[in-house]
């Protein structure tokens, strides 16, 4: 939302002011917090506090490495919502420690430090010991007033996307706004604000956090995050579940400048020093990713969307699939196993699926869990419209009057999770279907929320828009925990906002069926995974459309090696046979590969619940101080020492960048000595793909190559690559909970193994070592 025309003037319509200078600070009785007054013009004498505006700006520190800041034009509206922020301490005071000297205050949380001089001009300046990490500086606090006609390009009026409510209408805008400028420094760069499928740095773009059903390839999300975190050791995220507009040095170049509609903005500076570290304390403050089980990570098989079938069809899918080795995890009914015009009755079409429970006692007789599409919309035909309308379970417009539309579902209505017993209701129809045999829900939807309704608990509805999605997914997530216990418990999610990380698995959105749309979803993923999100999927080969065989079968490859995987489309079947026998081979090669990985995956997911760090994480994640990686979005590190590059071309031909250091080919062996870092032009055959293991890594297999979920340390393979002489801690912990510690040393080009510790005490057999790589001698 850009309120300047220019550097000097602002745009027609819009009226600014801004914090000029630091009149007064105080520290709150509880000594942990600021109070800033802040006016709108440099007081020169008593005259001047008359008539004028007066910006508050408030600091306090909700956790170790975290300062909070808000800034309130008028204090006397309502209590609004904000995230859940659930590792805040210290109660509403904090953990801060403030100091006010005569000339100006500090207030520190850890190693992260805010001061203020006071007068003129305002600076506000944020340090990571004696490192300024950014700054809020001259005209950097604003206080806007638009006008009806004004003209705010890449800003969504009134905080609203016009047709967010109903399709041709928009509420009426808000009058004014206050927005935030912090300083970027030379060469800063800026990622996340959730998954966006454009550059994966988002200097110079325009972002606006509001969540929409737009496809993976528009500038429009399905999961907006309004935290960032740059390459100079810090995070910041706004503390406001509805509209943010952000420019990311798109209007004032050499600053970041977000917005929102009303009185008060909050955010919150997250100190690093590191990505990993930022990642680290934003999702304990917002929450950690949960535990996924084992048997997530397999192969999902899907209906796909609008295709025929019924249990003879997915009994072929499944019986093929086992023909030619290609081993499944999951099973996906999608939409159409509920009657047409009825989502969601929770019901099964007995026209196709006239016995569900004995299908699904089948099913799981294949040892296979099984997971079905819902969404948080009931459409009028459905027999619980009515039932849900009556009850009070339905948003409704502000007549009273049940809130309906036809896109999507003809004549549905949307039920309201801020009521609890609604949630309780939609929680009862997912623990029948759990009785019958149901293992996890595509949580589908949940973007095109209205803003033109009342909501039961009376929540703005500017803020639940991007809030819903958290309720819907959060009522799904916690009724699969309950039933199946912690740790078993996985949603398939389309929409998600801060917070949404502890509700996992997200997948990446309607894709289309080429190169360059598997080429967006990886961009979308990265992104996602430097906003917090650790556990990720996307339609392999693309959802709108037909694939090629060749894009088929190069994002199987991509699927197979992301954090989770699934076949699924939208008119037509993902089944590898539709495209021919190389894509069977593909398929089967890479399920097993996973499935052989699933020591070393497992081990990153569980770090993921640790400490936030995503199991597929971008370049400048996990190589922040290499200025080679820092824009790179078309590769990723899978865990610590795996480099995977998917290749986006028929030919094969694929450009990898490989960070310092000796790194070896997964397939061949050979060890490539990248100096400090070197691009290499590679072309692949289908059955590869530039996938390199760190110098020194020991990469823990799996002894079976048929299911996600065994005993891993039955089998058990280190495969240890070239490195230097030491000592290397391997932890291989089991889907049961057993673990082992494993110190693999290397001495002369010898290699042992010694077994340190074990949770249960047993003695097993030591595993086998595998020196790998032609780098040895």
């Amino acid at each position: 939302m850009k309120f300047t025309d220019g550097f000097w003037q602002t745009r027609p319509g819009v009226s600014s002011l801004f914090g000029q200078e630091v009149h007064d600070v105080e520290t709150g009785d509880d000594g942990r917090s600021l109070a800033v007054t802040a006016p709108t013009k440099v007081i020169a004498h008593r005259g001047d506090t008359l008539n004028r505006p007066v910006l508050t700006v408030s600091l306090s520190s909700p956790m170790e490495g975290v300062i909070a800041v808000e800034v309130t034009h008028f204090a006397g509206g309502r209590d609004e919502i904000g995230f859940d922020l659930v590792g805040a301490e210290g109660g509403p005071a904090g953990v801060g420690v403030a100091e006010v000297t005569e000339g100006g205050a500090t207030l520190s949380s850890g190693r992260l430090t805010a001061s203020l001089g006071r007068g003129g001009p305002f600076d506000l300046v944020f340090r990571d010991g004696d490192t300024v990490l950014t700054r809020s500086g001259a005209k950097s606090v604003g206080y806007h007033q638009v006008a009806p006609d004004a003209r705010i390009d890449g800003a969504m009026v009134g905080a609203v996307l016009k047709g967010a409510g109903r399709p041709g209408t928009a509420t009426d805008h808000a009058p004014s706004y206050v927005s935030q400028q912090l300083s970027l420094g030379v060469g800063e760069l800026v990622y996340g604000l959730g998954e966006r499928f454009g550059p994966l740095v988002k200097n110079g773009q325009t972002v606006d956090v509001w969540n929409a059903d737009g496809g993976t390839s528009s500038e429009q999300a399905y999961k907006n995050v309004p935290f960032y975190l740059t390459n100079r050791g810090y995070g910041v995220l706004v503390d406001h579940p509805g509209h943010v507009s952000y420019e990311i040095g798109s209007e004032a170049v050499e600053r970041v400048q977000f917005s929102v509609a009303g009185e008060t903005l909050r955010y919150l500076v997250i100190a690093g020093p590191t990505p990993a570290d930022v990642l680290d304390r934003y999702t304990r403050l917002t929450g950690r990713p949960a535990h996924v089980p084992a048997w997530s990570y397999g192969l999902w098989l899907s209906t796909s969307f609008t295709t025929d079938y019924d249990e003879e069809t997915v009994t072929a899918f499944v019986d093929e699939m086992a023909a030619r080795d290609m081993p499944i995890s999951v099973f996906h009914f999608d939409c159409f196993w509920m009657r047409e015009f009825q989502w969601c009755d929770f019901e099964w079409d007995p026209r196709v699926f006239p016995d569900p429970e004995g299908m699904l006692a089948r099913l799981h007789e294949r040892d296979l869990r099984v997971c079905v599409w819902i969404n948080p919309y009931i459409g009028q035909r459905s027999t619980l419209f009515r039932e849900a309308a009556d009850a009070g379970y339905l948003v409704r417009n502000p007549d009273g009057s049940v809130w309906q539309w036809d896109l999507w579902q003809a004549g549905m209505g949307l039920v309201d999770f801020t009521n609890p017993d609604a949630t309780a209701w939609f929680q009862g129809h997912l623990r029948r279907l759990q009785a019958q045999g149901v293992d996890a829900f595509k949580t589908d939807f949940g973007e095109r929320i209205p803003t033109d309704v009342v909501w039961h608990d009376g929540s703005d509805p500017e803020r639940m828009h991007n809030w819903y999605t958290q309720l819907y997914n959060r009522a799904v997530f916690d009724v699969l925990e309950e039933v199946r216990g912690e740790g078993d418990a996985v949603v398939f999610a389309r929409s998600a906002t801060t917070g949404g990380q502890a509700l996992p698995v997200h997948w990446g959105g309607d894709s289309t069926s080429t190169f360059e749309s598997m080429a967006e979803t990886l961009r979308g993923g990265l992104s996602l995974a430097m906003s917090g999100f650790s556990f990720w999927s996307h339609d392999i080969g693309g959802f709108e459309g037909m694939p090629d065989p060749d894009v088929y079968k190069r994002w199987t490859a991509f699927g197979l090696l992301s954090s989770h995987s699934r076949f699924h489309g939208s008119s037509s079947v993902r089944v590898p046979w539709a495209f021919d026998d190389e894509a069977v081979e593909v398929t089967r090669v890479f399920t097993k590969l996973k499935l052989r990985l699933m020591p070393y995956l497992y081990a990153a997911g569980l770090e993921s619940t640790r400490t936030g760090l995503p199991v597929m994480r971008p370049m400048a994640l996990a190589f922040p101080g290499d200025r080679g990686a820092a824009h790179i979005d078309t590769q990723y590190l899978l865990g610590d020492d795996l480099l995977v590059a998917p290749v986006f071309s028929a030919d094969g031909t694929v450009e990898v960048y490989l960070p310092a250091g000796r790194w070896t080919n997964w397939f061949t062996g050979e060890v490539v000595d990248a100096g400090a870092g070197v691009w290499r032009t590679e072309t692949h055959g289908v059955l590869t793909l530039p996938l390199y293991v760190r110098e020194g890594a020991v990469i823990p297999m799996g002894g079976r190559d048929d299911r996600p979920d065994h005993d891993y340390l039955d089998g058990l393979v280190l495969r240890v690559l070239p490195g230097g002489d030491g000592a290397r801690t391997v932890t291989v912990t089991t889907p049961d909970g057993e673990t082992a510690d494993f110190v693999v040393t290397r001495r002369g080009g010898a290699v042992s193994v010694e077994t340190t510790a074990s949770s249960s005490g047993s003695t097993r057999v030591a595993p086998q070592l595998e020196r790998f790589g032609n780098g040895w001698d």
